[in-house]
């Protein structure tokens, strides 16, 4: 046996504040314990009946919601291997923008079940390379799952029966009218070649007030704000977009003008009032109806609009510019004058409405089958979606619900692939990765194994949310059986448990992307990995001089 030579305690190879921790024990098991944390944190929000969690995040807003990428983004992680975690899950955000829950919760269960393999004497390199052959079959027959498609061309009840089930899982009881509303929202601006839909094309309005039932879907946009001058309703009309302000021209540098006398001074400002007035006559005379201006409006300009029968509505983000600019097909300009007739847009209604208490104005293009509809108008290429609701928070947490009921028709699009949802494909999954896992030799096959267990925390996470610790169990049981079965693929959590609690996934259009599951499982066991592979943890001093001291809040108190 070899002596163990002790090492010297003055050895400084860092700076003064560093933080150094390395081994399995200090550094690998304690990265599992807080990516385990951060796991179990989102856990319970995930699936129909996720819990909600509140959030008060460093600037004082408040947010209630089960959506784990919010969640994730409010929660400052400051973690390291949390922070691996996260990224992973905002990754699967940008690219699919659903399941960012289930990457954190197989990330987080896949590490959990390496613990044990590590403690027991397992060299992390043997769990990677175990865990990225199960990974590579787990892709593998994810594939040979696919029960259905989504049909082409897209119809509304095709797209919103797609919609369902990653809408539940938000808005669980309400999908039935928002899987319709963001349906008939995107087919709306579906362009021919669906490849190319865009899914800022698809904007949210939000009004306090009422209920969901009153919620519309409008073909256009809508801005919460009324036209500032006296035309509030214009239709069938000619539209310019002016990105400058509507004003007098001010010179860049200061000028002093002499005025010598009273007559002097009236020329000087009946001078200004007369070139205003030729800018906008031209405009009028160029058929132009509707001016969108993207800065401040003048009152003298105000003043001939009105003159001239010229509504004119503020829009100060310029996104909402760039959006109304391509709703009306115009061209916004830089300098105020006549349109050429490439660059001016149309609008068939332009009107000022009122929703709930609010008064907000209304470009929209007709459809087929409005009154007023003549059949050479401009199909629109944004339509908003009204929400009502109750409290703000309420409306954000829908708002949300709809930002990724339009995403899964944008991943749907790149491959209209669909899986059982409800568990069922993830539990298909692990059953085929162990049969796997038991044919092979060395020691991989423990991490195979491993990871066919884990996949399990997916359907077991759906039943214990809706159904309790206990009755969960007992719902997982009855799933493996029936995945044995000959055929039994589609089985998956009842989470209303009608009868046993398991239902089969396709008779009740559970379906889910199989491009987002992918993803899901690619960027949880990368994540997984990335953590397992890191053997020591050097951080160094935050940068930044001695906090300043705080006085005591009661410090003027007598």
């Amino acid at each position: 046996m070899s002596l163990k030579v002790p090492k010297a305690n003055n050895l400084q190879l860092f700076k003064e504040g560093y933080k150094h921790l390395q081994g399995l024990e200090d550094a690998v098991l304690r990265n599992i314990q807080a990516v385990n944390e951060l796991s179990d944190l989102v856990r319970t929000s995930f699936g129909p009946n996720g819990r909600n969690k509140l959030i008060i995040n460093h600037l004082g807003r408040l947010f209630v919601t089960s959506d784990a990428a919010t969640i994730i983004r409010e929660v400052e992680v400051v973690h390291p291997a949390a922070k691996l975690l996260v990224m992973a899950s905002q990754a699967q955000e940008s690219e699919m923008g659903d399941a960012t829950n289930m990457v954190i919760i197989l990330a987080g269960e896949l590490l959990k079940k390496s613990e044990n393999l590590l403690v027991m004497g397992l060299h992390p390199s043997e769990v990677i390379k175990g865990y990225q052959l199960a990974c590579i079959k787990a892709l593998a027959e994810l594939e040979n799952l696919s029960t259905s498609s989504l049909p082409t061309p897209f119809t509304q009840e095709s797209l919103s029966t797609a919609l369902k089930p990653a809408i539940a899982s938000k808005q669980y009881g309400c999908e039935d009218m928002l899987s319709s509303l963001v349906a008939e929202a995107a087919l709306a601006v579906m362009p021919k070649n669906p490849k190319n839909f865009n899914v800022d094309n698809v904007r949210v309005v939000k009004i306090m007030g009422g209920s969901l039932a009153g919620s519309k879907v409008v073909q256009g946009m809508v801005f919460g704000r009324e036209p500032e001058g006296i035309v509030k309703k214009v239709s069938n009309a000619k539209v310019v977009v002016f990105t400058s302000a509507l004003d007098v021209a001010q010179t860049e540098t200061k000028g002093t003008v002499l005025l010598k006398n009273a007559e002097e001074m009236l020329n000087f400002t009946h001078g200004e009032e007369k070139h205003l007035e030729k800018i906008f006559k031209e405009i009028a005379d160029s058929g132009v109806k509707v001016i969108i201006a993207g800065s401040s409006i003048g009152e003298l300009a105000l003043h001939y609009l009105n003159r001239f029968n010229i509504a004119v509505l503020k829009v100060l983000s310029k996104f909402e510019l760039r959006r109304v600019a391509r709703v009306v097909n115009a061209t916004p300009l830089a300098r105020m004058g006549a349109p050429t007739p490439e660059e001016a847009g149309y609008v068939d209604v332009f009107e000022t409405t009122e929703i709930g208490g609010d008064r907000v104005t209304v470009l929209r293009q007709l459809a087929p089958g409005d009154e007023g509809y003549s059949g050479h108008t401009e199909k629109t290429r944004t339509a908003t979606i009204v929400l009502r609701g109750a409290t703000a928070n309420h409306l954000d947490d829908l708002e949300r619900a709809i930002d990724d009921g339009v995403n899964v028709i944008k991943s749907l699009i790149k491959d209209p692939r669909l899986v059982p949802g409800a568990g069922a494909t993830e539990l298909e999954l692990g059953r085929r990765v162990e049969a796997y896992g038991s044919g092979m030799k060395g020691l991989a096959q423990h991490a195979v194994k491993r990871y066919a267990t884990a996949l399990e925390v997916i359907p077991r996470t759906l039943a214990e949310n809706a159904l309790g610790g206990a009755e969960g169990n007992e719902v997982l049981s009855r799933l493996w059986a029936k995945h044995e079965q000959k055929g039994g693929e589609a089985w998956g959590v009842d989470i209303e448990a009608e009868e046993d609690g398991t239902l089969q996934a396709t008779e009740f259009k559970i379906l889910d992307s199989l491009a987002a599951k992918q993803w899901a499982i690619k960027l949880a066991t990368e994540a997984a990995v990335s953590v397992l592979s890191v053997d020591s943890i050097i951080m160094s001093k935050p940068a930044g001089g001695p906090k300043v001291p705080q006085q005591a809040g009661n410090w003027d108190e007598d």
